[in-house]
């Protein structure tokens, strides 16, 4: 039996975190949507009861340290089975961009295994498996606009964006999230993201306090080890953009734009200063919610 999931990519509208748990973990306040750059995961039923992984990326491992591999071992030790798989994975999100890929793809799986092996686990247990995994699966296991609070593991479902268009620029760095959260010093942050406010305006589908109201509180910390991502977020505000900011830990910024014409624009202008650049729009993939 085979199964394909999609796993689109995330985008982080509202990045804060208010404290550090004992453990090392962070409490996160968070506004993310999905968009519609994705990798697609093919799952194959094996007769053993090995987990095998394959990407076409040269940047990930195939073995238990591919967060895929984590979700299957999640999975099967919670639900008592035994059974094998093969993942195949087509990358299409870059890596190590603040894209959430690899979460993505590991949600994925969980969805994906959930309906092959006939587990009959509703969304919200998939997202406390996922955590297991990463703070970002059990938002990426919905994949749909949404509040994320906790350790990652609170997921609220919002209305969806109103109508928008969004540049993705990644420029020629990768960025290590540990080297970046370990950085964190809570007595520094200068200004917290206003949450609220942007929770009210994707509410109200009022564009402005949505713009008004973005904000990446690790934004000045991965900048000021990598210039390239002010800049970048110059740009696409410079050719058009109605607001703009890095996602997750980095490198990759958005802009956001309420006209098509004018993210065709930006796209367009952007290409020339930066190697990866996506036009892309928001995508509710889990909308039975």
């Amino acid at each position: 039996m085979q199964i394909v999931e999609k796993a689109p990519a995330k985008i982080n509208l509202g990045l804060d975190t208010l404290f550090e748990h004992s453990n090392g973990d962070k409490e996160w306040n968070m506004v993310m949507t999905s968009v519609d750059l994705a990798d697609y995961v093919m799952l194959e039923s094996l007769n053993s009861n090995r987990i095998e992984v394959v990407t076409d990326s040269g940047f990930l491992p195939n073995d238990r340290r591919n967060l895929a591999f984590q979700a299957v071992s999640v999975l099967k030790r919670y639900c008592h089975v035994d059974w094998g798989v093969r993942i195949k994975i087509r990358k299409a999100i870059p890596v190590a961009a603040g894209l959430g890929g690899g979460s993505s793809d590991a949600a994925a799986v969980l969805r994906g295994l959930n309906r092959m092996w006939s587990l009959g686990l509703d969304l919200a247990t998939l997202a406390r498996l996922g955590l297991q995994v990463d703070s970002d699966v059990p938002y990426c296991v919905y994949s749909q606009t949404a509040h994320v609070t906790g350790k990652g593991e609170v997921v609220t479902p919002l209305p969806k964006l109103p109508p928008m268009w969004i540049v993705l620029a990644k420029p020629k760095i990768s960025v290590s999230t540990p080297n970046i959260l370990r950085q964190v010093n809570y007595d520094r942050i200068a200004a917290h993201p206003h949450i609220d406010g942007l929770l009210s305006g994707i509410r109200n589908q009022d564009f402005e306090a949505i713009f008004a109201n973005m904000g990446n509180v690790l934004e000045p910390i991965t900048a000021k080890r990598y210039p390239e991502i002010l800049q970048i977020k110059q740009q696409l505000l410079t050719f058009g953009a109605d607001a703009a900011q890095m996602s997750g830990t980095g490198p990759t910024v958005f802009g956001v734009c309420r006209k098509q014409s004018r993210a065709q624009r930006v796209y367009n202008s952007l290409k020339g200063f930066c190697r990866e650049v996506y036009l892309v729009r928001p995508v509710n993939l889990t909308e039975r919610v």
